[in-house]
């Protein structure tokens, strides 16, 4: 499963659209936002610029986990689905070496924003911080990996596309990854506590507070990882009915 694992590594790292997507869209978003302007002169600044990195950093890491579903898609439609069914690889190998390559990708697009942070925008933090938000945005990347998975195996490779970005968008506006949850309507910020990317959003926010993530945020994103679970179990079986 190792080489099946480098082999899909190697495949994602040559997208064009994942460099775009994963890496270079969030740095610039990052970018653009924190030196328009709009983050008020100096302590105000400074938490503007720490707030938008953690959220930039999660938006990269949904892009780069969820994108892995429109390859499965593709692959699907090629017939290569097929093909490694004749391999020793098992289904659950092959599930979980499309979810380990998601892994090996998310973490640079991580790491993308938050050195841009750190070397342009001038964020610090101790050592520990850093280590920690990397560590937990990449673990809380699970959930939307097994959403994207669960949409490349149960849709066509243009469906899964469109249907993965508008998820990613949707979800990252309304968990507050573009604009802070505290500028929502009082019956949005409601909403967005009980989204998967909110939850995910805190992971990092609450490194930057200094204190470890709350037990409301790891139970709602357990809640969606058992619901993105059964949804990539249910398109997998779909799928291989019909590959």
């Amino acid at each position: 499963m190792t080489e099946y694992v480098k082999l899909e590594v190697r495949r994602a790292l040559r997208d064009p659209g994942f460099i775009v997507m994963g890496f270079a869209m969030p740095v610039l978003m990052y970018l653009l936002f924190t030196n328009l302007g709009v983050g008020g002169d100096g302590q105000d600044r400074i938490d503007y610029a720490r707030y938008y990195m953690v959220g930039m950093a999660a938006y990269g890491a949904l892009g780069a986990s969820m994108g892995i579903g429109t390859g499965v898609a593709e692959d699907k439609g090629l017939g290569w689905l097929r093909q490694l069914r004749v391999t020793p690889l098992s289904p659950f190998r092959v599930v979980v070496g499309r979810a380990l390559t998601a892994g090996v990708t998310v973490l640079p697009a991580i790491c993308a924003v938050l050195l841009a942070g750190a070397l342009v925008n001038g964020v610090r933090l101790a050592v520990w911080q850093w280590v920690a938000t990397a560590l937990l945005l990449w673990v809380g990347t699970i959930p939307f990996t097994l959403l994207g998975l669960g949409n490349g195996y149960g849709l066509t490779a243009q469906t899964t596309g469109v249907t993965s970005m508008a998820c990613m968008m949707g979800l990252s506006i309304v968990g507050g990854l573009w604009i802070p949850v505290d500028a929502f309507p009082h019956w949005l910020a409601q909403v967005s506590q009980w989204t998967p990317a909110q939850r995910f959003g805190q992971l990092g926010w609450s490194v930057l507070d200094r204190h470890a993530p709350g037990a409301g945020t790891v139970a709602v994103l357990g809640g969606w990882l058992v619901v993105f679970a059964g949804y990539a179990v249910l398109s997998y079986r779909r799928g291989a009915r019909t590959a």
